[in-house]
């Protein structure tokens, strides 16, 4: 430790002030290797507590703690499933005795043993989080497995109308329509109450996610989440067909609904995919019809165009293809005149 600088006082003794914790500490003495000495054993005394009783995980925790109610229910169950899963050979190291290299070996051994970089770059971003509360002079600098492109999966229209067929007469067709039609999220969907339907209008206004304790309602993911959508008369009979088991129009689990999903995707002879691809599906189809930026944002939810750019507006591959055709036809009559 750098001990701060003594000052002289008109008494005569030597004067050192610490600040630790908030608190401001001062330690006065006629010697001035004595004043010094006591300074330096009382931070040390003060860092030595700090070790005992802060590990890694206990900071881990105490940073989740804080979060909660702040953030999203299914964010801190997120976060709690790091915790435990992954980096855990650094779980038990007291955070002030935390180096970089510790880190880069756990983020190794957790990549060595299959973890996706993906789940790795997380947990690590929970572990920065953390340090810059309960020790910010300690910046990671640490090599994290490259990311990995994943390559959104955009069915064809032809493969929605065969899912939608399968799906039929199911209690899985209203909230496959529900994604693929208006571009809802899952947690939307489960949200959706009978209430929330006025003059052949939507409210989406909640979400029903994950949460410790089991399905959580919780306001929509951003403001702009909260808006009102168009109810075609299609799914208006859809809704009016559901049995009412509760007030919620489709009470059922993320995971029902999703395997519901993907039996009819088998059913249809279509390669399944995810559930969420429903809403890329929406986006790129009114991209495709020449929908404005700023209405389909306003339809899909969203603040502002750069989720439409960077990952709904990609061209479907019968589009493509049609695309293609026309460019081929064109080169073609180019080269032969």
């Amino acid at each position: 430790m750098k001990t701060p600088k003594a000052v002289k006082l008109p008494s005569g003794n030597w004067r050192i002030q610490l600040y630790m914790d908030g608190k401001r500490y001062s330690f006065t003495d006629p010697d001035l290797k004595v004043v010094k000495q006591k300074a330096k054993e009382a931070f040390a005394g003060a860092q030595l507590e700090k070790r005992i009783s802060l590990t890694v995980g206990k900071a881990i925790d105490k940073y989740i703690d804080s979060k909660t109610g702040v953030l999203s229910p299914s964010t801190i169950v997120g976060y709690k499933r790091y915790r435990t899963n992954y980096l855990q050979c650094l779980m038990d190291v007291n955070i002030t005795d935390l180096k970089q290299e510790y880190v880069q070996l756990a983020v190794s051994e957790d990549a060595a043993a299959g973890f996706s970089p993906k789940t790795i770059r997380n947990a690590h971003g929970l572990l920065s989080a953390t340090l810059k509360v309960y020790r910010p002079s300690f910046v990671l600098r640490t090599t994290l497995p490259q990311k990995q492109k994943h390559e959104i999966r955009i069915p064809t229209e032809d493969e929605i109308k065969r899912i939608w067929i399968a799906a039929k007469g199911t209690r899985y067709e209203l909230p496959i329509v529900l994604a693929f039609w208006l571009g809802l999220r899952m947690s939307e969907i489960r949200g959706l109450k009978y209430s929330d339907i006025v003059n052949d209008r939507i409210h989406i206004q909640r979400a029903v996610v994950r949460g410790e304790q089991g399905p959580t309602v919780k306001d929509t993911k951003t403001v702009s989440g909260d808006r009102w959508i168009k109810c075609p008369p299609e799914i208006s009979r859809l809704i009016k067909n559901q049995p009412k088991i509760s007030e919620f129009v489709c009470n059922y689990p993320d995971i029902s609904i999703y395997k519901g999903f993907i039996k009819a995707c088998k059913t249809a002879g279509v390669e399944p995919f995810r559930f969420h691809d429903l809403r890329h599906f929406a986006a790129s189809e009114a991209h495709s019809l020449g929908i404005p930026d700023k209405y389909q944002m306003q339809r899909m939810g969203h603040k502002t165009d750069n989720m439409l750019k960077t990952v709904y507006q990609h061209t479907m591959r019968d589009k493509e293809d049609q695309f293609a055709n026309i460019i081929d036809q064109h080169m073609s009559t180019l080269i032969s005149e």
